[in-house]
């Protein structure tokens, strides 16, 4: 029995941990691995990692607006020489990139003050790139100087080892006139890990046109890189219509949206990666139901096993009882204490009993009787001495007349009161002495007395102090 309980109920609970393991996961898988889902996610990625981006580059260009028409720039290039103009403007220089940070939220890897023919007067931390032809590198930042307006740009050059996030400001002189310009540079690793780190989480890269990665934050693994240069011909498309595009194929999902404002816009553009799932480690929430199962598993196993136990020993014992009985132990009873099968126990020994003509036993515990005996049975609840009756006289202190006047009710209960008392009084048990037994013995006995000697009799109580004896008294 007990084996059968147990392959039920695990039956059971592992159809019931499969089908939810089953459900769950499918559900999952649909809510958050879906291909447009996935794109969804990208797209809403890459759009909030090009505006952080703008954000950062129009932030710096204001702070260095800011600085461009302080009178200390200014001086810095109006030296007369172009040894005083260098010293001063890397003075200026190193001072912009100390206060960059606390400023713009970033440290950069360059600050460059340039004239107006696009060289570098100076720089902070070195004498070095002084005199570069920036402009040339650069024609957008040519443009700017031109134009004498603010901007930002993503710097790029292998023969440089240019690889910045560029924002830049016009310096103009008391009379407003273009006189150079402040350059920060931010490097663009360090550009798109704070801006991962803000946005997405999950891997932004900057891309050209061709499909080249310029630059990427440190979690955008290279099947995500060599997907976008797959699908090369989506990014140009996100460039060319200013409009965010998702692509890839597979598990690699990504979104490309153009970064504007820098530069002509069209150069660069932001790939973000989707994840794998919308819900990352989600895929461990099937395995728990499995762990759940397993447990219930182990539970259904102890349970089974108690429950077996507390059903089928009581069923042993009653079939190695029964088959005492049939070879010959007639005298085999079952005491078994237990809920649901000592009824069962106690029905089978009366059937016993009653087959093999064994007088039930009715007393208690104590060795009471359990119900009120009969006045067939009553006589030895009665201890009677007959010498008083009869031609003996009445006791001592005992007068006939007023007790033959006595009702015969009012005599019954006196009588019956004062036998049940002395009884106690010598620690008898008197539980099962019931007043309607009592009377009809007394009634019987009072009968016998007055047939045998010729004329009524009434009964006395007297105790001698080790036994309650009832005294016929004759009557008249």
């Amino acid at each position: 029995m007990r084996n059968k309980i147990i392959a039920v109920n695990a039956v059971i609970v592992l159809i019931v941990g499969l089908l939810a393991f089953a459900i769950v996961r499918t559900q999952l898988a649909a809510e958050t691995s879906s291909a447009d889902q996935l794109k969804r996610s990208a797209q809403r990625d890459v759009a909030g990692a090009a505006a952080q981006l703008q954000l950062d580059g129009l932030r710096a260009e204001r702070w260095l607006a800011t600085k461009a028409n302080e009178p200390a720039t200014r001086a810095a290039l109006g030296r007369a020489t172009p040894d005083a103009r260098a010293d001063a403007a890397r003075q200026l220089a190193d001072q912009l990139a100390s206060a960059a940070n606390g400023a713009i939220g970033v440290k950069p890897s360059i600050v460059a003050v340039v004239d107006n023919a696009a060289k570098i007067v100076g720089r902070n931390g070195s004498d070095l790139n002084r005199g570069d032809d920036v402009g040339a590198a650069y024609p957008a930042f040519k443009e700017a100087i031109a134009k004498a307006h603010a901007g930002s740009d993503v710097w790029t050059d292998r023969t440089r080892a240019d690889q910045y996030l560029a924002s830049y400001a016009p310096v103009r002189d008391e009379a407003g006139r273009a006189v150079g310009m402040l350059v920060i540079g931010v490097a663009l690793n360090d550009s798109l890990a704070r801006v991962n780190d803000l946005t997405t989480g999950r891997g932004v890269l900057l891309v050209t046109a061709t499909g080249d990665v310029v630059a990427a934050s440190a979690n955008a693994g290279e099947e995500v890189k060599s997907s976008v240069k797959t699908h090369a011909a989506d990014v140009k498309s996100a460039m060319a219509t200013g409009n965010v595009v998702a692509s890839g194929a597979g598990d690699i999902v990504f979104a490309a949206a153009p970064l504007g404002g820098f530069g002509d816009g069209q150069r660069t553009a932001v790939v973000a990666a989707a994840p794998s799932s919308l819900m990352p480690g989600v895929s461990a929430v099937p395995l728990s139901i499995l762990g759940a199962t397993a447990l219930g598993l182990l539970l259904v196993v102890a349970g089974g096993f108690f429950l077996g136990n507390y059903i089928s020993q009581p069923i042993a014992a009653l079939e190695e009882g029964l088959l005492m009985i049939l070879n010959g132990q007639t005298d085999k009873r079952f005491e078994l204490d237990h809920a649901e099968l000592g009824g069962l126990a106690f029905r089978i020994d009366q059937l016993l009993n009653q087959l093999m003509g064994v007088e039930e036993d009715n007393t208690d515990d104590e060795g009471r009787v359990s119900k009120a005996p009969t006045a067939a049975n009553f006589g030895e609840a009665l201890s009677v001495d007959r010498s008083g009756g009869g031609g003996g006289g009445a006791p001592a202190g005992v007068d006939p007349n007023r007790l033959a006047a006595e009702p015969a009710d009012a005599y019954y209960a006196r009588l019956y009161g004062e036998y049940i008392s002395a009884k106690k009084a010598l620690g008898e048990q008197v539980d099962h002495i019931t007043d309607a037994a009592f009377r009809s013995r007394i009634q019987g006995m009072e009968q016998d007395a007055t047939a045998k000697h010729g004329r009524p009799v009434r009964y006395h109580v007297q105790s001698n102090g080790r036994e309650v004896v009832l005294l016929a008294v004759p009557l008249g």
